[in-house]
This record gives C-alpha cells, structure tokens and sequence, in this order.
C-alpha cells in the first residue's frame, strides 16, 4: 500500500555554512545526520544545523501557538 502524502516525514534543510552546503533530510534523521556531519567534519563543533530562517519560523509559530507572541 502506498503511504499517504500526510503520513510522508517531511524534508528539512540542514546548512552549514562551513562547508557552504545546504541539504535536506527527513525530520526523523535531522538530529543524527547533524550529529554525523559536525562530528566527521568539524571535529564535533556545532557548525552544522537546520536552515536559520525555517527554525526562527518554526520557533514564532509554536510561541504564537503557546500564546507567548
């Protein structure tokens, strides 16, 4: 059976600017593929991460959903 577009992990983007590369990943491999690239690359300084603009944007959604904005 085909899995349903709302069940799909969604994409993320994961940048560093180190490297000057920006790929994207499965939400559910975010954490261990950032973990996997700054440890292999970068000596495990925490260089690589979720794309800035979509974690401010992540962060104002869930404040204004707390009803903190």
């Amino acid at each position: 059976m085909a899995e349903d577009a709302g069940d799909a992990d969604p994409d993320v983007p994961i940048h560093c600017p180190e490297c000057e590369t920006t790929t994207r990943v499965p939400l559910s491999e975010v954490a261990a593929t950032i973990e996997r690239h700054n440890g292999g690359l970068h000596g495990g300084e925490d260089v690589a991460r979720i794309d800035p603009e979509l974690a401010d944007r992540l962060a104002d959604i869930v404040a204004e959903e707390l009803g903190l904005l």
